[in-house]
């Protein structure tokens, strides 16, 4: 009898181990920065779901955070979500693109106004559709679209850039993104894709002359401490967007997948929100200033030249690179703006 027993017990545990029960109950969320959820976006994402998946759940959902790309490079990562190692992670617009090439389409400069259109476009029909498109095509359900620090800024360590005219010959790094390539090489600069655990190193050691970022990002960075000048140009807003294994969302309940969701929506709001401390608080430009950067808005003559140069490079790349398909994506992107824009006058 003790011995049917306690084979009993060993089948069980046979059974519930490769039946995968209580790993299907744990989500694995990574993302590529610091765990400091104070001076983070993504690190205030994961921490926010965290703390509401599984308070909600009752336990029954457990969310275990993997930052600082612990788990791999980021296409490393991303491919562990799609084959279900990982569950979960916040990718960059970079990371996405590798996987849904059409991600490239959304960097058409100056294409997004403010902030309130940004989120109402993202939260909205648009992101949507979007997310759809890329369940359909890359095979990755889409929680949601996070705030990847804001609008994009201009650095260098060589001069301040004013107008188009300044940027000519400066190496500028940008993310492996082919759309970020091009409108450097637009605006005249050597476009240098570097990593971003790289990026510091390239900096300081003049492999590339500058970057660009939003302010969140150049302070998590300490990009401050080797770029000398900074332009406020708000040429680009970027997103994370928030992925998880497609299988693993179709495994949980009705009930779980509303924790999730509504976990993640409250999660990308407080990303939103830590950003906008830290650019309206001492964290942000006065942090930058007293660091020593430069810091320098362009008249509105300069930024239009900017605009007109980049808009036209951005339209042409997306029909050579993308064809129909492309130009249908960045059209709904520019109508859905356009519409946005005007239910807010």
């Amino acid at each position: 009898m003790r011995k049917f027993g306690v084979a009993l017990l060993v089948a069980v545990m046979i059974m519930v181990g490769t039946s995968g029960a209580f790993a299907a109950k744990t989500i694995k969320l990574s993302h590529l920065n610091p765990q400091q959820p104070f001076e983070v976006a993504t690190a205030a994402m994961s921490a926010v779901f965290k703390s509401m998946v599984e308070a909600q759940s009752n336990g029954e959902l457990k969310v275990e955070i993997y930052p600082a790309g612990q788990l791999g490079n980021e296409r490393e990562t991303i491919e562990q979500v799609k084959v279900g190692v990982v569950q979960s992670y916040i990718a960059s617009a970079g990371g996405m693109a590798s996987f849904y090439p059409l991600y490239s389409v959304l960097d058409i400069p100056f294409a997004i106004p403010d902030y309130n259109v940004a989120w109402k476009l993202f939260d909205g029909p648009f992101g949507q559709y979007l997310a759809s498109d890329i369940e359909k095509k890359a095979g990755f359900k889409v929680l949601g679209f996070g705030e990847a620090g804001g609008f994009f800024q201009l650095t260098n360590s060589k001069r301040p850039i004013k107008t188009v005219d300044d940027m000519k010959g400066l190496k500028m790094r940008t993310m492996t993104l082919p759309s970020h390539q091009n409108l450097m090489k637009a605006y005249g600069a050597a476009a240098t894709p570097v990593a971003w655990a790289e990026v510091y190193t390239a900096l300081q050691t003049g492999v590339v002359d500058g970057q660009h970022n939003p302010i969140p990002i150049i302070l998590t960075g300490k990009l401050y401490e080797v770029q000398k000048y900074l332009t406020l140009t708000n040429h680009l807003y970027s997103t994370y967007c928030w992925v998880m294994n497609k299988d693993f969302y179709e495994g949980l309940t009705d009930k779980e997948k509303s924790i999730v969701d509504g976990a993640a929506m409250t999660a990308i709001v407080a990303g939103r929100g830590l950003n906008r401390i830290i650019e309206a608080s001492d964290k942000g430009l006065p942090a930058l200033q007293a660091a020593g950067m430069e810091i320098y808005t362009p008249t509105p003559e300069a930024l239009e030249q900017f605009r007109e140069i980049g808009r036209k490079a951005a339209m042409e790349f997306i029909k050579s690179t993308y064809g129909d398909e492309g130009v249908e994506l960045a059209n709904k992107y520019l109508d859905s703006i356009s519409e946005i824009v005007k239910e807010e006058k």
